[in-house]
C-alpha cells in the first residue's frame, strides 16, 4: 500500500488541527486584502486559499459539494475589498463527515493564528449558553460580544458549533450583523464571517444518497439542487434549532447551505491512512483493516455508510497501534 502522499503546509495529529497546538498560516501579501482597524487585525488575517484548497483535496474525503461551495465562497468574498454583507455559511450534515474539520481550517488558513486569533471566535450551547431559563442575559451578551469584536475588527470570524442544541430565539440577535446594512461609526462589519455548524438535515441528506447509491448515481453526480431544499426543511421544521424564531433563513441571510455527504467505507479508509502520515507512521495494512472492522455502519442491510464518519479515528488508531 503506497503512503500518502502530503503536498500542502504539513499539519500535525488531528487533536492539533482543533487547537492543541496552534500553526501559524503561510502569509498571502494582498495589501487589498488587509483589514485596515489596527495593526494587529491588520497583521493577523493572512488567506491563503491554494493552501486552503490543497488541503481540503487531500484531506477532507468524499465531500465534492462541501469543498466547491466553502472555496468558491471564500474566493469571492475575501477578494472583495467591499461586500455587500458578511459571509454566513451554514454546514449540515451526519456526524463525522467533516463540517468542525473545515470550520478549523477556515481559521487556520484565514488568521495567523487560526484558532487561537484573538478574530476567531468559537461558540458551543454546552459551554457558553447551557440554561436556557438564562436565555435574556444569552442574548444581551451575546450581541454585545459580537458588536465590540467588530468594532474591535471588522474582520473576525465566528464559529457556532451544535446549531441544533442552541437556544431558540438566541440567534435573533444576530440578525442585524449578517444583512448588508450594518455599518456603524465607520466600521464595516460586512468582512466578517460567520459560521454555522449542525447535525440537522444530516438524516435527510444520508437518504438523497442512499437512494442515489441504489440508483446506481455517483454521488459526485448529486447535486446542491437535491439536498438544499430538505435540510432548509429540517430546520424550518424543527422548534429546537438554533435558527428557530430567528428569521435568519426565512429573510435569506445564509449565502450558501453546505451539506456534508454520509463517508462510505473508502473514505474512512482515506481519513485512517491521512491520520496515520499526520502521525509520522507508514501505512500498515493491519492497522487499517483494524479500524475499518471496529467501524459501524449502516443501513443494517447494505452496510455503506459510517456512523460515526471520521470522527473516531484517531483514537481507534491510538488503540490498534
Amino acid at each position: 500500500m503506497a503512503a500518502v502522499t502530503r503536498s500542502c503546509r504539513p499539519w500535525g495529529s488531528l487533536l492539533e488541527l482543533f487547537g492543541l497546538v496552534s500553526a501559524a498560516a503561510a502569509a498571502w501579501d494582498l495589501t487589498s486584502l488587509r483589514c485596515n482597524l489596527g495593526a494587529f487585525c491588520e497583521c493577523d488575517f493572512r488567506p491563503d486559499l491554494p493552501g486552503l484548497e490543497c488541503d481540503l483535496a487531500q484531506h477532507l474525503a468524499g465531500q465534492h459539494l462541501a469543498k466547491a461551495l466553502v472555496v468558491k465562497a471564500l474566493k469571492a468574498f475575501v477578494r472583495d475589498p467591499a461586500p455587500t454583507k458578511p459571509l454566513v455559511l451554514s454546514l449540515h450534515g451526519w456526524t463525522g463527515t467533516g463540517k468542525s474539520y473545515v470550520s478549523s481550517l477556515l481559521a487556520h488558513y484565514l488568521f495567523q493564528g487560526g484558532l487561537r486569533s484573538p478574530r476567531v471566535h468559537h461558540f458551543s450551547p454546552v459551554i457558553h449558553f447551557p440554561h436556557p431559563s438564562h436565555i435574556e442575559r444569552y442574548k444581551k451578551d451575546l450581541k454585545n460580544w459580537v458588536q465590540g469584536n467588530l468594532t474591535a475588527c471588522g474582520r473576525s470570524l465566528f464559529l457556532f458549533d451544535e446549531m441544533d442544541k442552541m437556544p431558540p430565539g438566541l440567534m435573533e440577535v444576530l440578525r442585524p450583523f449578517l444583512g448588508s446594512s450594518w455599518v456603524v461609526y465607520g466600521t464595516n462589519y460586512r468582512k466578517a464571517i460567520f459560521i454555522f455548524i449542525s447535525n440537522t438535515g444530516g438524516e435527510q441528506i444520508n437518504q438523497v444518497a442512499l437512494e442515489a447509491w441504489r440508483s446506481r448515481r455517483d454521488r459526485e453526480e448529486i447535486l446542491l439542487q437535491e439536498l438544499e431544499p430538505v435540510i432548509s426543511r429540517a430546520v424550518l421544521d424543527n422548534p429546537h434549532h438554533g435558527f428557530s424564531h430567528s428569521g435568519i433563513m426565512e429573510e435569506r441571510l445564509l449565502d450558501a447551505v453546505v451539506p456534508f455527504l454520509p463517508l462510505q467505507r473508502h473514505h474512512v479508509r482515506h481519513c485512517v491512512l491521512n491520520e496515520l502520515a499526520q502521525l509520522g507512521l507508514e501505512p500498515r495494512d493491519e492497522v487499517v483493516q483494524a479500524v475499518l472492522d471496529s467501524t459501524t455502519f449502516f443501513p443494517e442491510d447494505e452496510q455503506l455508510f459510517s456512523s460515526n464518519g471520521c470522527k473516531t479515528v484517531a483514537s481507534r488508531i491510538s488503540f490498534f497501534l
